[in-house]
């Protein structure tokens, strides 16, 4: 699925997907082919993912909150998970940030592949961890509403 929009081309506006082609096509070597690998993976996860085109050069993929974001290096492509430190990463993917309390990345040089199946269950994990983040804000919304007193008619 496509989000948002992008910058205009020829007269015409590219959307984030036009942008992530555009990046993939200028970086022709094994950069641009495992950007297009694990793109193809991420999309593959849920038809509900949008990619979006973000901070000026950044291809990002939504699901209830951003999953993934993915740059291109001159030596690494990398692949942040925003919420990486909160997933089960039972393979043992995350190489990359590993320190933080937030994020995690997937990084590549030249020469690595990715266990597809496992990298695929990764996002399946970002995914799940975003709905229980926005059922978690909905339920002490609902709550909160739920705790204020009622005025009373006399109150106002």
């Amino acid at each position: 699925m496509v989000g948002g929009v992008g910058r205009w081309f020829n007269g015409v506006m590219a959307t984030p997907s036009d942008e992530i082609d555009s990046l993939i096509q200028n970086h022709p070597d094994w950069r641009g082919e495992a950007l297009a690998r694990t793109r193809a993976v991420i999309l593959g996860v849920d038809p509900g993912i949008v990619e979006e085109w973000k901070w000026m050069g950044s291809p990002v993929w939504e699901l209830d909150g951003i999953l993934v974001v993915g740059n291109i290096f001159k030596a690494k492509v990398k692949l942040g998970f925003l919420h990486g430190a909160s997933l089960d990463d039972p393979h043992g993917l995350f190489n990359g940030e590993l320190g933080g309390n937030q994020r995690r990345s997937v990084e590549l040089s030249e020469g690595d592949t990715v266990d597809e199946t496992a990298f695929a269950e990764l996002v399946r994990e970002a995914i799940a961890f975003n709905a229980r983040k926005r059922a978690d804000a909905a339920a002490k919304k609902t709550a909160g509403r739920k705790a204020a007193p009622k005025k009373e008619a006399s109150d106002v």
